[in-house]
């Protein structure tokens, strides 16, 4: 098998690991006994644990930003949002293992804002930066800064999601995903032109 092939296999089971489990189960050991190989195979793909994790995020994040973008409707803006921000709610809540690793763990090698999300470097944020200034170019929105814009609009649903996974808010999902966009909706009317 090739160098490819086989990292391709080692990030695979990293991210199985990571969304059944959470990031602290994945280890070198867990990793190349579930692929087939010795943990010190593992260090000629990968020099350590974090750019393992590293290359899980890269590529869970590139096929969050791939799916959602694909599966965005054409029309209006606020039909767009709503779309976007289910999308969000869908992996938030379906998946909350490699929600919160994406999103809220600290961890060595996770993007930091405004360096690591300019240019799409933040996907799957890139899509709601394409959301507000397309809002801001159709004079929906405030003219302001994109980047910081869809870090405010991002930071209410991420706010509420990790009140929901701890615990904090009880609602059943229906309900939650209901306050979850009129809470959206509140920021963005605080924005609006």
């Amino acid at each position: 098998m090739s160098d490819q092939g086989t990292a391709g296999r080692i990030v695979d089971v990293a991210r199985r690991i990571l969304v059944e489990e959470g990031a602290g189960a994945v280890s070198m050991r867990r990793v190349g006994d579930a692929v087939g190989i010795t943990a010190m195979a593992i260090y000629r793909h990968f020099p350590n644990r974090e750019a393992l994790l590293r290359a899980v995020a890269d590529r869970c994040a590139r096929e969050l930003e791939e799916s959602w973008t694909r599966r965005l409707p054409g029309g209006g803006l606020a039909e767009r949002v709503s779309v976007a921000l289910d999308h969000f709610l869908d992996f938030a809540l379906g998946s909350p293992h490699l929600y919160r690793f994406l999103i809220s763990d600290a961890w060595a090698g996770a993007r930091r804002f405004p360096e690591d999300f300019r240019d799409g470097q933040g996907p799957p944020f890139s899509v709601v930066s394409a959301l507000v200034e397309e809002g801001m170019r159709a004079g929906l929105l405030k003219q302001d800064d994109p980047l910081e814009t869809a870090l405010v609009v991002t930071s209410c649903a991420q706010g509420l999601v990790q009140q929901y996974l701890s615990g904090r808010i009880g609602m059943d999902e229906p309900a939650f995903r209901a306050l979850c966009h009129r809470s959206t909706w509140r920021v963005l009317a605080g924005i609006g032109a």
